[in-house]
């Protein structure tokens, strides 16, 4: 299968999507989440983990919001690959930054099956944590997940549906959309 979309395929898959939120939508929801977020971190000091390449846009947008001192470092574990559905975990990049005794914030798309989330979750703790709590910009509504069942943070839910936008992605495009859709017919 070639992981690599045509542009007329990308702006097809685009223009047939389903539009779940809005930019503003998801701006005002990321606020909220923030508001959130400082209140139970504010006095932390937390090491902020984006998870990659997803979690980029989210964190890119929600630490600005976030009105207390962080730190900031990454960590890149993916079960996609490009492809529309999730296979064995694959570690990219572990975090530069010790783990040891800190409170971590790890920032993410999407809780989907959790499986991802769940394995960074414990790496963070095998490492030393002492506290690790997650925030997501969306949960899709499933009726069971295998992995982590809730995220300690969350902005929007949208449908068990394929989304992109914000940092999701569909085939490994379209996560700079602002918005949030669902590809039609997925």
């Amino acid at each position: 299968m070639n992981n690599q979309l045509e542009l007329s395929e990308i702006q097809n898959v685009l223009a047939k999507a389903e539009p779940l939120y809005t930019e503003r939508e998801v701006s005002d929801a990321l606020d909220d989440m923030a508001g959130i977020i400082s209140q139970r971190l504010q006095n932390k000091h937390p090491l902020c983990l984006s998870v990659m390449i997803g979690g980029l846009i989210p964190t890119g947008q929600l630490l600005p919001r976030l009105n207390f001192p962080v730190e900031i470092d990454y960590i890149h574990a993916t079960r996609y690959r490009g492809t529309t559905s999730g296979s064995d975990l694959q570690w990219i990049k572990y975090p530069s930054t010790s783990l040891q005794d800190r409170t971590v914030l790890v920032i993410d798309d999407i809780l989907d099956e959790g499986l991802t989330l769940q394995a960074i979750i414990k790496y963070c703790q095998e490492a030393g944590a002492e506290e690790v709590l997650s925030a997501v910009l969306v949960e899709k509504q499933l009726e069971q997940r295998p992995g982590l069942q809730q995220a300690d943070f969350t902005a929007l839910t949208v449908p068990n549906r394929y989304v992109f936008g914000y940092g999701m992605d569909y085939q490994r495009q379209l996560r700079y959309v602002p918005g949030i859709y669902a590809v039609h017919g997925l």
